[in-house]
């Protein structure tokens, strides 16, 4: 696929054309993230599958640190191929790449030598250390695949190509997904192999961005000459990047303190809170995938200095946003306790209660996520992070404390109430601020 300019053309088309392999590719990710727990669980054994949960927190915060990295990059690209500036372009590619070797090989070096250290001081349980640090050095040695495979891709997603990576993201995941099922279901290789398989399909997905990239998009293939780092753009990518990354710790970080929270309640509330966990991520993906598409396109048109055409694009993403969650606000209200006993062992209909409770509040309120990620995606494609970390941290401050205030009092469904209030005052911190913040603009 040809790079997409932004600029120019429906708004609609471009929004829905663009978001629609993100929502693909993110919902193929969750789920194969199941698809590998339940074959390690499956076929090493409880304790495989206890050692990589282990290690998952550990490693989500490496993804955050390159993503956010890449994100930054991202809306810099954005900017200047809506600009015409290929040249800057260029180095800003090159910069993030040469910047990305140097900051993956020293994460892999010190993930490989501190796994273990770092995991103890966790907590993680004497029997599960060994295997689990084993795992985690072994993932760490990915580490370079997949920033590389994050900053291509964030590149080709800036020229408004986001079909290609969902393509070699697919492609990834399924081969992780077979070398699983013959080396581990197959032959009967631990979780040794489980890492390695994982790692062969980061290295196969940035191999495979790397060369479509120098086949397909000139604009973005760089020449032996071209290879340097420009120092301002890196400071300007690393400030982008460092504030979305700590905007998006903000979630992980608000779920383990809200996990707490939920613990002391008994087992069937943690159960049926895990399981509408997993159906939030699912709701909850389209309108971060939308967002994403919104940040792309008010990034391209800033370039290009098209200010009407980006309030018109803010307008149409938000339209449909709002129409994402018409729909599903109608499934999951329909279907929300057959959507649980998915996640759940037959027989426990108290579970399943629980979670149609959550779930029947949680429908409605999933408009205001609509919103605020919309709104967040403006922002980013404007440059403007510190108003998109401000908004999270308050959101999840919020959501925390009134978890905490309301679930030992009304149950699962106080855990929703506290969503609503986070992201209702989210809403409120946001758009005076939009409003002022376009007021010359």
């Amino acid at each position: 696929m040809a790079a997409v300019n932004m600029t120019e053309g429906s708004i609609p088309k471009h929004l829905i054309t663009y978001s629609i392999p993100l929502i693909l590719g993110n919902l193929f990710q969750l789920t194969y993230n199941v698809v590998d727990s339940v074959i390690a669980g499956r076929f090493i054994g409880k304790e495989a599958l206890a050692a990589e949960g282990t290690a998952s927190p550990v490693m989500n915060i490496v993804i955050l640190g390159i993503s956010g990295i890449c994100m930054g990059a991202s809306v810099l690209m954005s900017e200047f191929f809506g600009a015409g500036e290929k040249e800057k372009l260029k180095r800003e590619m090159s910069t993030m790449l040469l910047f990305g070797f140097w900051f993956s090989l020293i994460l892999a070096v010190s993930g490989i030598l501190f796994s273990k250290p770092l995991l103890a001081a966790l907590y993680v349980p004497g029997e599960l250390l060994n295997i689990a640090s084993t795992y985690l050095s072994i993932i760490f040695i990915g580490a370079p695949f997949t920033y590389f495979y994050n900053a291509v891709s964030a590149a080709l997603k800036s020229v408004g190509d986001s079909k290609t990576p969902l393509k070699f993201l697919a492609f990834s995941s399924i081969l992780n997904a077979v070398l699983d099922l013959i080396f581990i279901g197959g032959l009967g290789f631990g979780i040794v192999c489980s890492a390695t398989t994982t790692v062969i399909a980061e290295a196969a997905s940035a191999a495979l961005c790397i060369i479509y990239v120098y086949r397909k998009i000139p604009m973005l293939r760089l020449g032996r000459g071209e290879f340097t780092i420009d120092r301002q753009l890196l400071k300007q990518t690393l400030s982008y990047g460092s504030i979305t990354a700590l905007q998006q710790s903000c979630q992980p970080i608000g779920k383990l303190l809200i996990q707490g929270a939920v613990n002391p309640l008994g087992v069937d509330m943690i159960a049926a809170f895990n399981a509408v966990n997993r159906i939030d991520d699912y709701a909850f993906t389209p309108e971060q995938s939308i967002s994403h598409g919104i940040t792309t396109f008010v990034a391209q048109n800033r370039g290009a200095g098209k200010r009407e055409r980006i309030r018109a694009g803010f307008r149409r993403g938000l339209m449909l946003e709002a129409c994402y969650w018409v729909f599903i606000c109608t499934v999951i209200t329909l279907l929300r306790a057959p959507l649980v006993s998915l996640f759940v062992p037959a027989g426990n209909e108290r579970i399943v209660e629980l979670g149609s409770s959550y779930l029947a509040m949680m429908a409605l309120f999933y408009l205001f996520p609509a919103f605020t990620n919309g709104i967040q995606g403006f922002f980013r494609g404007m440059g403007n992070m510190s108003i998109t970390l401000l908004g999270t941290f308050t959101q999840t401050s919020l959501r925390v404390i009134f978890v905490y205030l309301l679930a030992p009092r009304i149950g699962i469904q106080g855990v929703a109430y506290a969503c609503a209030v986070g992201w209702s005052v989210m809403l409120m911190v946001e758009i005076p601020y939009y409003f002022w913040f376009m007021r010359d603009k």
